[in-house]
């Protein structure tokens, strides 16, 4: 069983890294940061708030998630909100492959990581519900 809690916090811990990160790269200062990643200039006020933004909501889900990791009541609630969170994201990408084509190195990796840490998340919450359905 402690094995199995490692491993289903691990999915938790690895999403809050990445969404971390990430949510750093878009707000920290995105004017110098994004167009040495992307292909586009940040170069207005609403366009640096609209990614400091980002960075705020990324960061928020991503305490929250570590939140579940340390408060075990709060588990499941994290691990549906990064299922959503993740799906989310996955869904908009493939919308965009679809009407736009494929995207750059980066964007399709974290088309595939994000499908992974959905899918990932899923399985969790299905094997977490039914240990406890057995356990009763």
């Amino acid at each position: 069983m402690k094995n199995s809690i490692k491993f289903k916090n691990l999915h938790l811990g690895l999403s809050s890294l990445t969404v971390i990160g990430v949510g750093f790269t878009y707000g920290i200062c995105p004017n110098r940061i994004l167009p040495f990643f992307f292909d586009f200039e940040v170069n207005s006020i609403d366009l640096n708030n609209v990614f400091r933004a980002i960075m705020g909501l990324y960061l928020g889900l991503a305490f929250y998630w570590l939140i579940g990791i340390f408060k075990p009541e709060y588990w499941r609630n994290a691990t549906l909100i990064c299922i959503i969170f993740m799906g989310g994201l996955a869904f908009g990408r493939i919308i965009s492959i679809i009407l736009d084509g494929i995207p750059s190195l980066p964007f399709s990796i974290g088309t595939i990581l994000e499908i992974l840490l959905m899918f990932w998340g899923i399985r969790n919450l299905k094997k977490d519900i039914y240990f406890e359905r057995n356990q009763e």
